[in-house]
């Protein structure tokens, strides 16, 4: 039996997922020139809601989401800040790493994708946990076929950071997506083979490992919404939106600066 949680996406619901996922690609493949020293998350929040606004028509999905609103039209995590930074008027400096999530509704269908970026040169540490990061997702979406458990996911996420001494975020985890921006089933990226939901083709969800370099453990500024790690060490994220196909799986927010197949099949 299938657990009624996860959406089953029909023909033209794919159609327009695959749509919204281009869209959100674009949106980091337009920002990354613009992340530089000296520049301010607000200036690069700023274009990023120009962009998805005016060029493609589109809604930023992050934008009064929740409770309180979210502030702004993307989450701007910078060095130790896990997920949801608020984008604001401090400058990046050298040497910073930061995660730009993007969301964005296109014709009712979100398109969730995030990638790590770097101001100037980064640290040793820094370049070694961004890569291993990205590394551990891709090793996760080359799993994704029917048949295949989210606790098999979860477990490769974690096996692959523990083995470069990093630790996973429990607290925050993949989503399903579609009409809405979280939907079941939830996606966590730690955990036990041969347990969790079956994939089934036509599920879109994404997986989004947050790792950091030291403890796994995160608090909630008074904000409400950023998330840092408790002894300040870096963290790094990366994240797709998936689409189960019955032979595998179609990244739906690939980039054209990645070395992944957009469609992999088993």
């Amino acid at each position: 039996m299938r657990a009624l949680s996860a959406t089953i996406k029909t023909a033209a619901e794919i159609e327009k997922m695959r749509v919204a996922g281009r869209l959100a690609a674009d949106v980091l493949q337009m920002i990354g020139p613009y992340v530089q020293k000296g520049v301010t998350t607000n200036e690069l929040n700023q274009r990023c809601h120009d962009y998805i606004v005016n060029e493609q028509q589109a809604i930023p999905a992050p934008l009064n989401y929740g409770h309180p609103p979210f502030p702004k039209s993307i989450c701007t995590s910078v060095n130790h800040v896990i997920c949801h930074g608020i984008p604001s008027d401090k400058s990046l400096k050298d040497g910073d790493i930061v995660n730009i999530d993007v969301t964005v509704i296109k014709d009712g269908y979100h398109g969730d994708t995030s990638k790590m970026f770097v101001v100037g040169k980064p640290s040793i540490l820094a370049e070694r946990l961004i890569r291993v990061t990205q590394e551990s997702l891709y090793l996760a979406i080359k799993m994704v076929k029917p048949g295949v458990r989210l606790g098999d996911i979860g477990h490769v996420i974690q096996q692959y950071a523990e083995q470069h001494s990093y630790t996973i975020v429990r607290e925050y985890c993949g989503h399903g997506i579609g009409a809405n921006f979280h939907e079941e089933p939830q996606v966590v990226h730690y955990g036990k083979q041969g347990t969790g939901e079956r994939l089934e083709a036509g599920m879109c969800f994404t997986i989004e490992p947050m790792i950091n370099a030291g403890q796994r453990h995160s608090k909630v500024l008074p904000d409400k919404w950023t998330v840092v790690t408790k002894d300040r060490s870096l963290s790094a994220q990366w994240e797709h939106t998936l689409l189960v196909t019955p032979t595998g799986v179609e990244v739906l927010t690939l980039r054209d600066d990645e070395n992944l197949e957009r469609i992999i099949n088993h």
